[in-house]
This record gives C-alpha cells, structure tokens and sequence, in this order.
C-alpha cells in the first residue's frame, strides 16, 4: 500500500516542542547580528508593523507602522535561523510556508492577519551583497529543527496529463487522509463544498443543509426522477435528494475513504433502495440519456483544463434530452492556469491535479458542448465565510486532529484554508453555480422566474 500523506508527514508535536527555545548549535551574538541587521533593512519601508520572535527569546519590532495599542495583532515565531534566511534570501512565501508546515516557524495571534502579509514579502528584497552575506552566515550554523528530509516531504505527486491514474492518486492525496480528521471540522453531513448562508446568523450545518435543498429546487428533482452526482464525496447531496425529493440518487468518486463512509451512511439511513455509489471515474459512466438530471459540486476544478471538453460532453451524454445539469465550482480571475504563487503552492501541496479558469470560459465549453446556460449565480462570499467556518473548527480540534494525523498535516490544511479564504475575501478566485439543460428543439421549458428556488416564507 502506498504511503498516505498523513504518514509521509513526518514533523509531530513532539518533534515541535524540542525545537522550541533552544538556540542553533555554536550560535552567537555575533553570528545573528546580521540577520537582525537584514531583517531590519528589510522591512524600513514597510507601511505596517511586524513582530518578529526570535529563537533567543528576543522579540523585533519591524516596519514604519505603529503598534496598536492593545498590541501586534500577531508575531512570527522564527525557531531556528532557517526561517530568517528563507524571509531574506528573495521572499518566497512558498519557503516559508514549508519553515511553517515543519514546525521552523510559527504564528502567534491572529492566522489571518499573518497570511496577509505573503503579498508584501514577495516584493521585499535586500541588495545581493547582503543576502550573500546572510547566506554565508546561516551556513555555518546547524539548526536545532534537524529533521530527516525523506521523511517530511509534503510535497503531492505531480499531474502532467490528467490521466485517469494520476486523478486517482491526487484524489486519494487528499481526501484519502482520514474520515476522522474530516469529521473534525466539517459539518455533521459531511459535505468539503461551499454552504450557502442565506440568512444571517446561520450555523454550519444549517448553511450545508439549505446549500443542498438549493441545489435540489434549482434542479427542479421530482419524485421518480433518476440523478447522477459526478464527485459524490461523502454522500450527503444524494441522500438529501432521495430522502427530501423523492428521486433514485447515485453517486461516483474516486477516492476510497470515501465511498465506504458514503455506504456505511447510507445503509444506516436505510436509503440503499433508492441510493448507490461507486469508485468510478467520470470518463467511464456507460450508457447515454440515462439520467434525468446531473449534479458536479465542488469537482470539475479536478479534471484539467485540457479535459473540460471531455468532462462536458460526457455529461451532456448522461443526460435524457430537456435534462438539466448543475455544475458548481471555483473560478480563477485569469485565464488559464500560468504558474504563479497561489497556483505553485495548490498543486505543490493540498490538490496536485487543480485548475481553475474564469466563469466565461467555463460557460463556453458547456455551451460548446451543446448545453443551454439557464441561470448563473456567484457564492464568492459564502465560500469565504465556508472557509473561516472550517479553520475556527479546526483549530479549536487541534489536539483530536493529531490523533488521526501529523502536526505537519494539521498544519497544511490550516494554512491553505485561510489562505484560500483570504483569496476568496479578496476576489482572486470566485464560485459559480452553473445551471444548463441538454439543449432540445424548440428550447427547454424553464420557469418564469426564480420563484422556484427558494423556499416559501
């Protein structure tokens, strides 16, 4: 059996807490007089303020900002030399993210207002002689956060050409982890898609509950109907939608963990007449028009840019003419998806197979695929409060995650879930509901308006 990701992430508590106030080995006053030196010409004509820790005890107060009163919102705990070296030699956020997932370097205070920072640390830069100069002096230090570097790779298995292989191991990469670390955090349905806050003061489950009953009204299910989900996860949507709407709800995913928890849930709610799952990839469903309707939450961002003619076409084949098809998922501002921060760091990460492209893009290949577009709707804002829902949840269930995987894990997918939050918050990336029907001579009788989707009252 291939190692999981939980495993491969070597860095545990333990293994944290013995880095913890103890110095880098033959380091001395001398030896970090430069890197304060740097780190303070680094940050002179940075706006805001910054609170650096050092591993000596010795706290920095960077930046031309002032400190508010109540004080620094956060510090950065930089454990060992490595991290200050990482921050001064060219500001690649994407190495201090790894000093983070190791345990080097950590956030104290508030996550969010620390994330913020990544877009101001790219542009910091020291002229060449001094980063020669911080280079030369870390080299000679050993650092205290020795860690074996085979062990505490993080790095996801590489996508190339969206091969039904390569899918099934970045879909196990990261959803294969462990039902119980999900079952920390997510809702009790389990459902890792954007909910829908459609009234103020919602709680989670109350948010995924009514993202699923919207889903089922913008399909308009009736009793009797058959529905196909293309990325079923855990099983919610199609057991909402046989429960609630009458219909027969089958379900595919590619991930192992979790068809057998979508099983183990269904039988329990006594809906394995009426609902199935499988392991099955999208490009393998046999049949034509065998559906009345189709849903795709949260999984064509899976697929590969250079497979969403294949991934439309295939569902478009499912569908009985006149049926209709839900597809939600995120969007990128840009086209295509040119190597950058936020892209380096998805696929290097948490989703080695993700691409994204703008929502017009995405129309276009539906519509190339003879699908009629009937209704588009944003969620950006419920995605990024989703996410903010998911990190308090998380966080406040960091000792019970460690029961299930490593602190290096926990701290991968803390940190891509408010980054991603963050990014939502900001509109670099967006979520659309796209509704489109199997396109039929004369049109595809549609509602008046939007009356149908919402519940009465």
């Amino acid at each position: 059996m291939k190692e999981s990701p939980a495993s491969a992430f070597a860095t545990t508590s333990e293994e944290l807490s013995s880095v913890e106030g103890l110095p880098a080995a033959g380091l001395s006053e001398h030896d970090t007089a430069p890197l304060i030196a740097a780190l303070e010409r680094l940050f002179r004509a940075f706006s805001g303020h910054v609170s650096v820790r050092l591993w000596d005890g010795r706290t920095l107060a960077l930046g031309t900002g002032q400190v508010p009163p109540e004080g620094p919102p956060f510090t950065l705990f930089c454990r060992t030399p490595n991290v200050v070296r990482s921050l001064l030699g060219g500001g690649d956020p994407l190495r201090l993210a790894d000093a983070y997932f190791r345990g080097e370097l950590d956030i104290e205070g508030d996550f969010f207002q620390a994330l913020s920072l990544k877009d101001h640390v790219q542009v910091l830069r020291l002229p060449w002689q001094d980063r020669w100069r911080v280079l030369l002096t870390t080299l000679r230090m050993r650092s205290a956060a020795a860690f074996d570097q085979a062990k505490a790779s993080l790095l996801a298995p590489q996508v190339q050409a969206h091969s039904k292989e390569e899918n099934r191991e970045a879909i196990g990469f990261h959803y294969d982890v462990s039902n119980d670390f999900y079952r920390l955090w997510l809702d009790e349905r389990m459902v890792y898609s954007c909910a829908y806050f459609e009234r103020a003061g919602m709680t989670l489950e109350q948010a995924q509950e009514a993202k699923l009953e919207h889903i089922c009204r913008k399909l308009q299910l009736a009793p009797g109907e058959r529905l196909l989900d293309v990325g079923c996860g855990w099983g919610a949507l199609v057991m909402h939608a046989a429960r609630h709407h009458g219909v027969s709800a089958h379900g595919i995913t590619l991930s192992e963990r979790q068809l057998q928890e979508a099983r183990a849930r269904i039988e329990a709610a006594r809906l394995s007449d009426r609902v199935t799952v499988e392991l099955r990839d999208y490009r393998d469903l046999p049949g034509e028009c065998a559906y009345d309707k189709v849903s795709s939450i949260g999984m064509f961002e899976h697929v590969g840019l250079k497979n969403l003619p294949v991934y439309f076409e295939t569902l478009f084949r499912q569908l009985k003419p006149g049926g209709l098809l839900l597809n939600h998922g995120i969007t990128h501002y840009t086209e295509g998806w040119d190597k950058t921060l936020s892209t380096e760091f998805i696929n290097r990460y948490v989703f080695p197979d993700g691409q994204l492209d703008t929502v017009g893009n995405i129309q276009r290949h539906m519509e190339r695929a003879d699908f009629e577009i009937l209704d588009v709707e944003a969620w950006r804002p419920h995605y990024a409060l989703t996410l903010r829902h998911w990190v308090a949840r998380l966080e406040t269930h960091h000792a019970q995650a460690l029961a299930h995987v490593s602190e290096a894990t926990y701290r991968v997918w803390r940190l891509y879930m408010a980054a991603c939050a963050l990014e939502f918050e900001s509109g670099d990336i967006g979520v659309y509901q796209l509704l489109a029907a199997r396109r039929i001579a004369g049109g595809t009788p549609v509602p008046m308006t939007r009356r149908h989707m919402y519940p009465p009252g």
